[in-house]
């Protein structure tokens, strides 16, 4: 669903653990574009080359938080995007970005074999990795997304990140306008099939414009 800038705000205060941001309800009205930059990057490709946010001007992409060896919600976030790059398969002005939260052990060889499994294609659907604190500040402070180490012992392996399951869409001028939780809501099945075809008709629009 799209969603106002003070809306992700919140979410980020109160979301916590490798879960999907609150979920809306069904009475939540459509709210409007937002409008905020996304602003200058330069990460790592999972083929070893550098990409930046200029690489990506002039063409409308999707952005998704996962790691490769999360057993929360990410693989459904992956399955999501999935969908949307078989859609979207055919339209060259669209890109897909998977930013890894958990780069220390992402490694290229890792993030390889994920897009591997989901016949991510490398020219059109991208995995970046890079400093840790660097992509935790990028999420943060330009996409308006949670993202926080979990620390003890009670930690379980592949539950070592809480993040926001949320797509965020970007248009041809890296500027932020819209995002859609990136797994169903068990409780509101319709709402997300809804929200979803919503979010790709914006895609389509974007894409449209010059």
């Amino acid at each position: 669903m799209v969603t106002t800038l003070r809306t992700v705000v919140i979410a980020a205060i109160l979301a916590c653990g490798c879960s999907a941001v609150t979920p809306s309800t069904p009475t939540d009205p459509v709210q409007p574009d937002l409008d905020y930059p996304v602003g200058s990057f330069s990460l790592t490709e999972r083929s070893g080359r550098t990409v930046t946010d200029k690489d990506l001007q002039g063409k409308v992409w999707v952005a998704s938080f996962v790691f490769t060896r999360c057993i929360g919600p990410c693989p459904a976030v992956t399955s999501t995007v999935t969908e949307l790059h078989r859609e979207f398969k055919d339209d060259p002005r669209v890109r897909f970005v998977t930013f890894t939260v958990d780069p220390t052990r992402d490694d290229l060889r890792s993030l390889r074999e994920y897009a591997d499994s989901r016949t991510a294609d490398p020219e059109r659907w991208l995995f970046l990795t890079g400093d840790e604190a660097t992509i935790h500040s990028l999420m943060r402070e330009r996409f308006k997304q949670p993202v926080e180490r979990k620390e003890g012992p009670e930690v379980r392996p592949g539950d070592e990140f809480g993040h926001s399951s949320r797509l965020v869409l970007v248009d041809k001028k890296c500027m932020i306008r819209a995002m859609c939780d990136g797994l169903p809501n068990e409780h509101f099945p319709k709402r997300f099939a809804d929200d979803l075809g919503r979010f790709k008709s914006r895609i389509r629009e974007l894409a449209a414009e010059q």
